[in-house]
């Protein structure tokens, strides 16, 4: 059972979200301003949080960065009635994971929650280290090496490759890749994930052309197929 803090500050929204939430079996933890929500999130620790940005006290935005400040990794779904991109780009650029716009439909908040509860348990089981024949890829502390030599990869590739190893050899769309490693700021293409994948090949793959680690899944994206450890 997922324990979920909303910090509204509108009580009819707050019970809604409640009742929603809590009919799909989660628990809910509340606040009715952005210094009560931060505070219930540092001391509670819920899974989630879905944050409202217009608030008395602290805004939604100054909440997001002072839990991303302390290097607070909980996921943030900002829920606003503020839907031009400009707001969007504040909002993921302060720290969210995801925006919902309201008006929305409650089936669509639980798809994201579901969604994003997912990503935060793949997260969790995802490996800290890759080893891909002879090339050590250290996740955590974004490091490389082929033997005793070292690799350089872009922070980008390093991205690609933990949301690869998130999925557990689930292919990744080029879309998600889009979504996720460049973000919602950016205005790349598909084309782009192609060109990352082709250089990130070139480093690890002794064969690029015939890649034994970073597949093709045709229609789809790519998949990481590697043995994996996981150092803690």
């Amino acid at each position: 059972m997922s324990r979920i803090l909303i910090i509204e500050d509108e009580l009819p929204m707050r019970t809604a979200l409640k009742d929603c939430l809590e009919a799909e079996g989660h628990r809910t933890l509340t606040a009715a301003d952005g210094e009560a929500g931060l505070e219930r999130a540092l001391e509670e620790k819920p899974d989630l949080i879905l944050l409202d940005i217009m608030m008395p006290r602290l805004d939604g935005y100054a909440v997001c960065a002072e839990l991303r400040r302390l290097s607070n990794p909980v996921p943030i779904l900002m829920l606003t009635a503020k839907g031009h991109v400009d707001d969007r780009v504040a909002g993921l650029d302060a720290g969210a994971d995801d925006y919902l716009v309201k008006p929305f439909s409650t089936d669509e908040l639980l798809a994201r929650v579901r969604a994003m509860l997912r990503r935060v348990r793949r997260k969790a089981q995802a490996p800290d280290t890759l080893t891909l024949g002879d090339v050590r890829i250290d996740l955590i502390k974004q490091t490389a090496s082929r033997g005793r030599k070292p690799l350089h990869l872009t922070a980008k590739e390093f991205a690609m490759l933990r949301l690869l190893a998130e999925t557990s050899g689930e292919p990744v769309s080029r879309e998600r890749f889009l979504d996720i490693v460049w973000g919602y700021a950016a205005f790349p293409t598909t084309r782009t994930v192609d060109n990352h994948i082709a250089s990130l090949r070139a480093k690890v793959e002794l064969d690029p052309e015939k890649p034994r680690w970073i597949k093709t899944v045709h229609g789809v994206g790519y998949r990481l197929e590697c043995p994996m450890t996981k150092d803690k």
